[in-house]
């Protein structure tokens, strides 16, 4: 299959084919993913809380999430790989910006990067795609946002909000973003705002009519124990497979059944004579 590139994620919206994103933060993943066929894999920085442990995503750095996609792009050959901007390495200033992004671009062999908000950040898009960056917008529930938001309810539920909304998507197109990602927001909200760009958007708890989907991988296969938002469908539950399989190997261990004969290596009978009698003279022996 040939390579996911930004070009081809257009014309997947334009051929109305839909396009398929899920997180993943090391090779192993990354690999499996990959090979299954997903078009885009996001090094989130959600990893902040499904793989490091955090409440939320903003304790996440630049250098968490420069060495999570290494490992992601080492394990990818077709999909398209994105990466977050951490909270605070764009919002101070638009030179700050450009020098992480630099670093994360030149050093990770990422494709494009993701940036939360709307018109706040049309500046920093424009003048990262002039330079040649490819940048994925996010709008709706934007996750470095959660202390202003107060959680992780429903965003842009109001006229007023919206409207925000269709403006902020339309003004990120404007500047440059090849995709957008909207994030928990009303079905009706996100087909009208899908329908009126030219570019795709990928929906996460926004309803069919996106261009794409999205899930944190963690969610859709069940590995991630603190909830399970609304949006999600779990495809398999691997903590439960994981946790029985911990529990089969501690019994076998406890139980002298693991290791077996098949798991077990033997010198050949005459290399263990031969051994034995140089013990044997090496202890004095007769």
């Amino acid at each position: 299959m040939d390579k996911v590139t930004v070009k081809s994620v257009r014309e997947m919206k334009a051929k109305g084919q839909k396009i398929t994103m899920l997180t993943a933060y090391d090779y192993a993943f990354a690999n499996i993913l990959d090979g299954a066929g997903v078009d885009i894999l996001l090094v989130g920085d959600s990893l902040g809380m499904v793989t490091l442990g955090y409440d939320d995503t903003l304790p996440v750095t630049v250098e968490d999430m420069m060495h999570h996609t290494k490992a992601v792009v080492r394990g990818t050959k077709r999909a398209m790989v994105v990466t977050d901007m951490p909270f605070m390495s764009y919002q101070v200033s638009d030179e700050k910006a450009m020098e992480n992004v630099g670093n994360i671009m030149k050093f990770t062999g990422t494709h494009a990067l993701k940036l939360e908000g709307g018109e706040r950040i049309v500046g920093l898009v424009k003048r990262m795609t002039d330079a040649g960056i490819p940048v994925m917008g996010h709008l709706g529930l934007t996750p470095q946002s959660i202390l202003q938001f107060g959680g992780y309810g429903l965003q842009a539920s109001s006229i007023e909000e919206a409207q925000r909304l269709l403006s902020d998507a339309i003004a990120l197109e404007e500047a440059g973003a090849f995709a957008l990602v909207l994030e928990k927001i009303p079905s009706e909200l996100a087909e009208l705002v899908t329908a009126s760009l030219e570019i795709p958007t990928i929906g996460i708890g926004a309803g069919p009519a996106c261009d794409g989907q999205v899930l944190v991988v963690n969610d859709m296969l069940g590995m991630f124990e603190k909830f399970v938002p609304k949006f999600v469908k779990q495809y398999a539950n691997l903590r439960a497979i994981i946790d029985q399989a911990a529990k089969d190997y501690i019994n076998d261990v406890r139980g002298d059944v693991f290791p077996a004969g098949e798991q077990t290596f033997h010198m050949d009978k005459e290399t263990l004579g031969n051994f034995m009698e140089e013990i044997d003279r090496g202890l004095g022996r007769k």
